[in-house]
């Protein structure tokens, strides 16, 4: 009954601020800074909501066990309260274990065909479709954003941004969820190219960042980007718009280089392009800066190889299997048709449990 949780103080007055400054009109004339406020605020709330209840709990056994000496009835219940306490106490101290901070932010996915030629781009289609299915069940919205298609209906490269109508918990947030998607996803099946019933075996990668709220997260000078406009095109080559709409932005320092061509307008394919190139930047940031700290959050690659896999579909046996968590199910199918979520909170338990083991070392 010592622990105070002295330092949860400056989480509270910061809790205090913000919804101080989200009860002024002037915020939300920036929906960037409001939304970037509002997910802070949403993380704050787990922290103010288990330190009142901890404290109520505390002070309920303090109280007991002060009168229980006079009081049989409390005495018989003091066991209970001191319980009570202590698990109040244990939940305080698992909310104050530092999170991702992106967590409720929503996600740019990025799905790209690798090895195995057009089955790997008919496997990018699928992996599209599942991630799809998977946020409408989630509640979530989806745009495509741009998308490269093959002559037999599958993907070279596709990029949706995914977003949560209202995040009142982190851990509820779209990056909570698909940050672990990042990586190598390999597929064994036999290609509807085969025509003598062989199993193949090809991967795709998909790539995931946090989308940034507020422009003004991401510093960009405009005279660090390159911007080429050209003719859009699509499956074979042929010309899908007469006009130069298509946009190509490189960003000089980093090399960084985002393509868009899905809409009709020049500046519409610029608005998304640079959304793009914001997400990237904030997630180059992000591993700069965690690499300095030697800090072992990330778990993406960034090659498209089969021997660096995370995932491993199996169609013959109708089976998934996560490599980094040791997840294996044998209903693939319910899988790709959006049934996600077992597979996600395998990564998620995984990941909650090395933070609690550090947040203890």
């Amino acid at each position: 009954m010592t622990e105070d949780f002295g330092s949860v103080r400056a989480l509270l007055d910061e809790h205090a601020q913000i919804e101080r400054a989200l009860a002024d009109p002037a915020v939300h004339a920036d929906a960037g800074r409001a939304r970037t406020l509002g997910r802070r605020y949403a993380e704050l709330n787990q922290v103010v909501g288990a330190f009142r209840a901890w404290k109520a709990a505390r002070d309920d056994a303090t109280a007991a066990a002060e009168l229980a000496e006079l009081d049989a009835e409390l005495a018989a219940e003091l066991p209970s309260l001191q319980a009570a306490a202590a698990g109040a106490a244990e939940h305080l101290r698992r909310v104050l274990v530092p999170r991702d901070p992106d967590d409720g932010r929503d996600a740019i996915l990025e799905i790209k065909a690798g090895e195995g030629g057009e089955e790997s781009a008919l496997f990018a289609g699928d992996l599209l479709r599942m991630y799809l299915r998977y946020a409408e069940r989630k509640g979530w919205s989806t745009q495509v954003l741009e998308s490269t298609e093959t002559d037999l209906g599958g993907y070279k490269d596709v990029q949706v941004a995914v977003k949560a109508r209202s995040v009142r918990d982190p851990a509820d947030g779209v990056w909570a969820h698909l940050k672990y998607e990042g990586g190598v996803h390999r597929v064994q099946r036999v290609p509807v190219t085969e025509t003598q019933g062989r199993i193949h075996t090809s991967a795709a990668g998909v790539l995931v960042f946090p989308e940034v709220d507020d422009p003004g997260e991401v510093a960009i000078d405009q005279n660090d980007l390159r911007i080429d406009v050209y003719r859009s095109s699509g499956p074979g080559g042929q010309s899908v718009n007469t006009t130069d709409s298509a946009v190509r932005i490189t960003h000089l320092p980093t090399g960084i280089v985002v393509s868009m061509q899905n809409e009709k307008s020049q500046l519409q394919n610029k608005e998304q392009a640079m959304r793009v190139l914001r997400a990237r930047l904030l997630a180059a940031q992000q591993e700069a800066a965690a690499a300095q700290a030697a800090d072992l959050r990330r778990s993406q690659v960034r090659t498209v190889d089969r021997s660096e896999r995370i995932r491993t579909y199996n169609f013959p046996e109708n089976r998934i299997a996560d490599h980094r968590t040791g997840y294996k199910a044998y209903n693939l199918d319910q899988v790709l048709d959006g049934d996600l979520e077992p597979v996600v909170r395998s990564a998620i338990d995984a990941d909650e449990a090395a933070r609690l083991a550090a947040a203890g070392a």
